[in-house]
């Protein structure tokens, strides 16, 4: 359990990231620096004008107690959380820099990032699902877990806005058409409504729920790399293939980046990796199910059905990031930015559309070929 916390130092941060220039809580004194995280009562991308409550820390806290007791060398070390103030006291990670920086200013991944992405998408996913959790234990959890406030901006954000008329949408002028062409998609309209109902109704695991390359830390620290993934305040219990396709919209996008900049380095393995090591390690736990009435075929079947999923969320986060509400820095920094947002809008849509078509990941690098 992650203990309650009074703050030792003043108040909490109003920080929405553990990055430097957050007070910081010498707790405890003999270790690393911690800080403090106060969740903010808005939106952080719109600010006050959009209301949120502040106990979405307490999904935070709830997601990091998670994600310790199965993969505690993935996260922050949380010290403690003042629930009356929804703060979390956690790590100093100044040490660190986050993915989306580090991609944008022209580092490549390297080999172990996005395999550390998999492994934690399956080590939390398997633990806290049916496969990893006896029955009832999960039913308390999933009550427990219930988010409606932020499952309802992801509804209406990621999968709905960008497919209609709304005030949160924008775009380039030099995207008008597709904009438009988008909108009056039947095809594409249906694909992104099924895909809305799954992220309503697929109560598989307790998820990350944001987990895109602003959520992710890297570094070394002894000369190791060091991956942390953080900012769990959406979490909830979804499907699996939510917190996969928002990592590989990311990833893709990043690769748009730096094909317009030319420099492409390993942009382009990154969903490979990250989707054979999430199955990799799926596999790896599959024989300590708790239920084994789910034979190895059904494994098979499962993990079939997340990958087209994920496809079909990483298409949708694309459009948003794109065409909706809270663009990428990736895109919006370039020179020009439209070329590269037109072929990630494309994508976007192959992946939503053919999903089912698109088996792995030499499919999916197909289709970002044909886009050239």
């Amino acid at each position: 359990m992650i203990p309650p916390l009074p703050l030792r130092t003043g108040t909490p941060s109003s920080s929405s990231s553990p990055r430097p220039g957050a007070p910081h809580v010498p707790y405890p004194p003999a270790r690393r620096r911690a800080l403090t995280k106060q969740a903010l009562p808005w939106v952080r991308v719109a600010g006050p004008s959009w209301p949120m409550s502040p106990e979405r820390a307490d999904a935070e806290a709830r997601a990091y107690e998670q994600v310790a007791g199965v993969a505690p060398d993935k996260i922050p070390a949380i010290h403690g959380y003042d629930g009356e103030n929804h703060a979390l006291v956690m790590e100093d990670m100044s040490d660190l820099e986050v993915l989306r920086t580090v991609l944008n200013e022209g580092a490549a991944y390297g080999p172990d990032t996005s395999r550390r992405i998999g492994e934690f998408v399956a080590q939390l996913s398997f633990a806290t699902s049916g496969f990893g959790m006896p029955s009832a234990e999960r039913k308390a959890l999933i009550a427990a877990c219930v988010s409606p406030e932020l499952c309802k901006i992801t509804e209406d954000v990621v999968l709905s806005e960008p497919y209609i008329e709304h005030e949160h949408n924008h775009w380039h002028p030099g995207l008008d058409d597709l904009a438009a062409a988008f909108r009056a998609d039947p095809r594409l309209r249906t694909e992104v409504a099924d895909l809305r109902h799954v992220f309503m109704t697929s109560a598989q695991a307790p998820l990350h729920g944001d987990l895109h390359t602003g959520s992710v830390m890297v570094g070394e620290r002894d000369g190791a790399p060091v991956v942390r993934v953080f900012d769990p305040e959406f979490s909830f219990v979804g499907p699996i293939g939510f917190d996969l396709g928002l990592y590989w919209a990311n990833t893709l996008v990043s690769q748009e980046r730096a094909r317009a900049l030319g420099t492409l380095t390993d942009h382009g393995e990154q969903l490979r990796l990250s989707w054979e090591a999430f199955a990799a390690q799926f596999r790896r736990l599959w024989p300590t199910r708790v239920d084994t009435f789910f034979d190895d075929a059904y494994l098979d079947r499962f993990l079939d059905r997340v990958w087209a999923e994920s496809l079909g969320f990483a298409g949708t986060e694309i459009v948003r990031r794109v065409i909706g509400f809270a663009h990428l820095t990736d895109l919006t920094t370039l020179p020009d930015p439209v070329p590269a947002s037109r072929r990630a809008l494309l994508l976007g849509r192959e992946l939503i559309v053919r999903r089912a078509e698109l088996t792995g990941p030499d499919d999916v690098r197909a289709v970002v070929a044909s886009l050239s």
